[in-house]
């Protein structure tokens, strides 16, 4: 497979909870080794596509495929071919540094050789030797944020999906976690990552923006801004996903209020 092969197709995907519908007709292709920013509003279905995605959802329709699998016929073969951080921490605090590598090593069934080699390969490169017998409630949330990425890459998976991985810790943290995206990419790994901070866009390949559960654009951050007339991805999100700020008069936010509980 070479870098322009599709590792993730979406056709006229469509996810509803009763009348409301969170994705609507979703279609983008993901390369092999891109990392891909998927954007969005609060409610805007990023969270929904995601779990899909990763055989947590079935669709109401449409077709995704992840890593060569259909989400919806085959969603155990997804898992095996995917790693996932969610944006809310994913490791257990009450467990070491070490523990937690070897619990979800042997969830994706590596050997305890190999789960030995990938934890030392992983703390040397975090420079986090020193932690490895360490609670990981003791560890800072910068951290613990680079060692969920790595657990989330321990078996190699052809794609990882990254949930707003950088939510809550500091501008060097968040430059750094990028350093360990890079290198992913480079090793043939595609990263399909929601942020909310705009300049982390602009290190993406290619970005789509949802609003109302649709994609409204698509394309690298440098074509975007071109297209939009703007100079900085701030700009672009802002044009495409912008609400008032107030519900309509005599109306109420529920909607809203909606939204965000099924994304």
């Amino acid at each position: 497979m070479n870098k322009n092969d599709h590792i993730i197709e979406v056709r006229d995907l469509v996810k509803r909870f009763g009348s409301f519908t969170a994705n609507d007709h979703l279609n983008f292709t993901v390369s092999k080794g891109e990392i891909f920013g998927f954007l969005g509003a609060n409610g805007a279905g990023k969270t929904t596509a995601i779990k899909i995605l990763s055989g947590l959802s079935k669709p109401t329709s449409g077709v995704a495929i992840v890593a060569g699998f259909d989400v919806a016929k085959y969603p155990n073969k997804v898992k095996k071919n995917i790693g996932y951080m969610s944006q809310h921490f994913s490791l257990y605090d009450d467990m070491t540094v070490k523990e937690n590598f070897r619990f979800y090593g042997g969830i994706f069934g590596l050997s305890r050789k190999s789960i030995r080699e990938k934890t030392e390969y992983y703390l040397e490169k975090l420079k986090m030797q020193n932690f490895r017998n360490m609670l990981l409630k003791q560890i800072p949330l910068g951290w613990k944020q680079k060692l969920a990425f790595s657990v989330a890459n321990i078996h190699e998976p052809a794609v990882v999906f990254l949930d707003e991985p950088t939510g809550g810790v500091d501008p060097i943290t968040r430059r750094q976690f990028w350093e360990l995206i890079y290198d992913s990419a480079d090793k043939g790994t595609t990263v399909f990552v929601t942020t909310h901070y705009m300049d982390e866009a602009e290190y993406c390949e290619r970005v789509s923006i949802m609003s109302e559960g649709r994609i409204e654009a698509i394309g690298s951050p440098g074509k975007l801004k071109e297209e939009f007339g703007v100079n900085t991805m701030d700009e672009v999100f802002v044009q495409i996903a912008r609400t008032p700020l107030d519900p309509p008069i005599g109306g109420t936010d529920r909607g809203n209020s909606f939204k965000k509980q099924v994304n």
